[in-house]
């Protein structure tokens, strides 16, 4: 299987079925970690915990090269399957819908051993934790909601496309998903010791619904005088400061840059 085209457009997201992801997300971060791990068993570790990050790639969130061939494993939401990538092609597809994390990871270390590297060494542990799900217990991946997961899937390109497009204006750092919180964000500096965080989140537990966000560091110590935000957008000030575009109030990639541009200008001048 060849990686999917890169699309030079937005794929239209649906608006009402925002807040429909919940399940989905939760299933899709869990499989994520196979790649994360991934990069924790055979990768030095890095400080910044770059080992363990991903990039959208060619539809999938693939994780850092491994070995000397080398391969990439990579989770993709639509259809929701765990895989290999070698060169510009998938060379391994797990489908999950009906499986476990034990069937996976069993899968993964053999196709890991055929691809040259020592499937024993790869291991599930991780530092950090992730938001509860039934399948970290046993139960089998469910991709039954097949429209969430295709949601997922265009939410991820089209975030994909619209950071690519604020790091290469604002020189921002590549762009990454991080398997904490899994978002996918690029950060730029406006100027020194001031960095703006650029992202969108598929949800967790301050909106259950994707979300656009920009934020900034060091945070302000009091929220600041702000002006209002284009494009629907609001500024969030409920446990962490920032400016928020949920995903229930998307309705185009020009919104969503107005936004963009809207917040950084903002964040920018504090």
């Amino acid at each position: 299987m060849l990686f999917r085209k890169r699309k030079d457009h937005w794929r239209d997201v649906d608006s009402a079925l925002a807040v429909r992801l919940v399940d989905a997300r939760l299933q899709l971060h869990h499989a994520a970690q196979f790649v994360a791990t991934a990069g924790i068993s055979y990768l030095p570790k890095a400080d910044d915990d770059s080992h363990t990050n991903m990039r959208w790639l060619g539809g999938a969130l693939a994780g850092q090269p491994l070995g000397d061939r080398p391969i990439r494993v990579a989770v993709r939401a639509n259809p929701f399957s765990l895989a290999i990538l070698g060169g510009d092609a998938t060379i391994a597809n797990l489908e999950l819908h009906g499986r476990t994390i034990a069937d996976a990871t069993a899968w993964l270390r053999k196709e890991l051993d055929r691809f040259g590297l020592d499937g024993d060494r790869y291991s599930s542990a991780k530092h950090y934790t992730i938001p509860a799900h039934a399948v970290e217990r046993g139960a089998p991946f469910d991709a039954s909601d097949t429209a969430a997961f295709e949601q997922l899937d265009r939410w991820y390109d089209d975030a994909d496309q619209v950071l690519e497009a604020v790091a290469e204006q604002r020189t921002g750092s590549p762009v990454r998903c991080w398997p904490h919180h899994f978002d996918i964000a690029t950060l730029i500096t406006p100027r020194p010791h001031v960095t703006i965080g650029v992202g969108l989140s598929p949800g967790d537990d301050s909106y259950a619904e994707p979300y656009w966000y920009v934020n900034r560091y060091p945070v302000p110590p009091e929220p600041p005088a702000v002006p209002a935000l284009a494009g629907k957008g609001h500024w969030h000030q409920e446990g962490w400061f920032g400016a928020v575009l949920t995903g229930s109030r998307t309705q185009g990639r020009q919104q969503v840059a107005d936004f963009i541009q809207s917040a950084v200008d903002a964040l920018s001048k504090l």
